[in-house]
């Protein structure tokens, strides 16, 4: 049982920054030297192996070390509600114990160690499902406006292929778990109440394998990256959400898995602005296209070419509406704004400077 004080960093010899493949290979090196088969009918090393399967068991999960980082700086959790009927015990999971309930030694000093002991009648491992995991997906502009696909690299905890999730090599036996007495849990409380937590010497599946899987450690799980292909719906804007059912972390005990929550980032575009459904543009024209007027072909999201007519005497900063070329979504369709900017030469050649003595004569504008 995790007692108060117990640091995890510790127990595995590693930095509290220490990466992934660090915490896993320190892990590797002490469960092979306290290994049970290794050290027979020694109690101290049977300890220290749980103990450095328990502190690996927090430390490997992204999760589960955030949280218990988050306890650990505060040195005190809680689990909201503690109103629960007489006669029925309730259970918690580890993972799901959150800051606030007074402090490690606190809690523990109140609860017997009941790692060996038989669960209580009626006592039944659940299933629970996996966690949520939340991905955010960055993608160009107009493909948020037209929608369409996108792959994206996904980090899931997988069954190991070599041992097929069972944490033994292949071809070797199994035992039933000493410490959870085959429940996969570990119990441990008085009276009414009773803490719930995965069984860190068998990783939650109530049997130890003779010969720990090379390739898992024993823990029948890996990390993995899995591709997959994201469908875009047409119209999605920054902080869109897409839900993939069952494509998030495996569940404990055959639970089903999580969800994978896409949230979309959408990249500015150089030309296209977006408010709602509405598509505003800046487009240039010059002083005289502004005063005689003109007609000016315009670029929409469609990927069409809109013409637009400049009126005699446009001023620069004047906005023109192209009803229905704006973002299509749910049905509906916005609009595209046009704001033309009029520009003025920063040179003229002697025949433009001429001509603009004459206008500015004709005129009476004095310059």
């Amino acid at each position: 049982m995790a007692r108060a004080g117990k640091d995890f960093y510790q127990t595995l010899g590693v930095d509290e920054k220490a990466g992934y493949e660090k915490i896993k290979k320190a892990f590797r090196k002490l469960a092979k030297r306290y290994h049970p088969d290794a050290n027979r009918g020694d109690t101290k090393a049977a300890e220290r192996f749980k103990e450095v399967g328990e502190a690996y068991s927090i430390l490997s999960d992204p999760a589960k070390r955030s949280q218990y980082d988050q306890m650990r700086s505060a040195g005190s959790f809680s689990m909201g509600s503690a109103q629960h009927s007489a006669g029925s015990p309730s259970t918690f999971s580890f993972d799901d114990l959150q800051g606030g309930f007074g402090h490690f030694s606190e809690l523990f000093s109140s609860l017997f160690d009941s790692g060996n002991q038989s669960p209580p009648a009626g006592w039944q491992n659940p299933r629970e499902s996996g966690r949520d995991l939340d991905y955010l997906a960055e993608i160009p502009f107009l493909q948020a406006v037209k929608g369409g696909k996108v792959s994206i690299d996904v980090s899931l905890t997988e069954d190991c292929a070599t041992c097929n999730g069972g944490g033994g090599n292949p071809g070797t036996d199994s035992q039933r778990c000493q410490e959870c007495n085959g429940t996969g849990s570990i119990l441990f409380g008085q009276g009414s109440f009773a803490v719930k937590r995965p069984c860190p010497a068998c990783f939650s599946r109530g049997k130890i394998p003779s010969v720990p899987c090379s390739s898992c450690v024993g823990r029948g799980t890996i990390r993995q990256k899995r591709k997959l292909q994201i469908k875009i719906p047409p119209g999605v804007d920054t902080g869109s959400k897409v839900q993939l059912s069952g494509q998030g972390q495996k569940g404990r005990g055959g639970g089903r898995r999580g969800n994978l929550i896409i949230t979309f980032k959408v990249k500015e575009h150089r030309f296209f602005q977006r408010d709602g459904l509405n598509i505003y543009v800046e487009v240039p024209i010059n002083i005289v296209q502004a005063t005689l007027g003109s007609k000016i072909k315009v670029q929409t999201v469609s990927g069409k070419k809109v013409i637009l007519k400049i009126p005699e005497g446009t001023q620069s900063g004047t906005k023109f509406r192209i009803q229905g070329q704006g973002i299509e979504k749910d049905g509906k369709v916005g609009d595209q704004f046009v704001k033309v900017l009029v520009e003025v030469p920063e040179e003229l050649t002697d025949k433009e400077l001429q001509a603009m003595q004459g206008f500015a004569s004709a005129t009476g504008m004095r310059h």
